[in-house]
Order: structure tokens, then sequence, then C-alpha cells
């Protein structure tokens, strides 16, 4: 009965409502649309099978990017304090990822670095609502953020 109630609960709370979850999924959009131009619209499900190192790390950035509003809403859900835990620091990773994504673009020869420099920006946006959000996690002094 308690499982049941706490279903219906979690079922009935919109992530939408939750400002962290709405700038991953803007994070998640730019990456998509970088991605797809830095690869020449190929079929981004398909990046994983190219030996092209920007085909590669487009791929990386896509799945970083769909990642983080898997793991704040796996967060949001959560009653165990240990898997909040390690969804913060797991977001922590994959946004340390995505900035090294950027780098390693513009290593590989991406010209455009102004779309570059956008994501750049979106990261630093989204990493300021992370940090405003995960303030708000019950324990909070115990999450660190870089």
């Amino acid at each position: 009965m308690v499982i049941k109630l706490l279903f219906n609960i979690m079922s009935h709370k919109n992530l939408r409502t939750i400002p962290v979850y709405r700038k991953a999924l803007e994070l998640c959009a730019m990456s998509r649309e970088i991605a797809s131009y830095v690869t020449f619209n190929k079929d981004l499900l398909k990046l994983y099978k190219s030996n092209s190192l920007r085909d590669i790390i487009a791929d990386s950035l896509l799945t970083d990017a769909i990642l983080i509003p898997q793991k704040i809403a796996q967060t949001e859900f959560s009653l165990s304090l240990d898997e909040k835990l390690r969804n913060v620091s797991y977001i922590n990773i994959m946004i340390k990822n995505i900035n090294s994504y950027c780098t390693g673009l513009e290593r590989d020869g991406v010209k455009e670095k102004e779309y570059i420099n956008l994501l750049r920006q979106e990261i630093k946006s989204f990493r300021k609502s992370f940090k405003k959000w995960t303030g708000t996690l019950p324990n909070n002094g115990n999450i660190q953020l870089p």
C-alpha cells in the first residue's frame, strides 16, 4: 500500500516544473543541434559506428547530454540519499566531459567556434541552476560541487 501511494505521488510530480530539469533539456537540445552541425547532418543514431574523431566526440556529447536529465529525474524520484549523491556526482562528471568535448571539437578543426562557445555558455548556465538545485536536496551539506 505504501509503495503504491509513493508511486502515485511520484507519477504526479511534473519534472518540467523543476528549473534544473528544464535547463538540462535545453542543454540536450543545443548539444543535439551542434552534434548534427559538426557531423554534417549524419544520422545521429549511427555516429557510434564512425571512425571519425569528430563523430566520436559528437556521439559522446549527445550521450552525456541525454543522460543529464535522466539522472536529474532519478534524483528527484529517489528515496535514497546515497543514490541522490551518486547521481549528483555523475552529473558533475558529465558536465566536465561536455566541456572537454567542446575542446576536442575545437582541436579537431571545427571552424565555427561561436557554436562551441554557445554550448559552453549553456553549460555555464546549467551549472548555476544545478548548484542551486543541489542546495535544495536533503543533506546538501555533504554534496561537493566544483
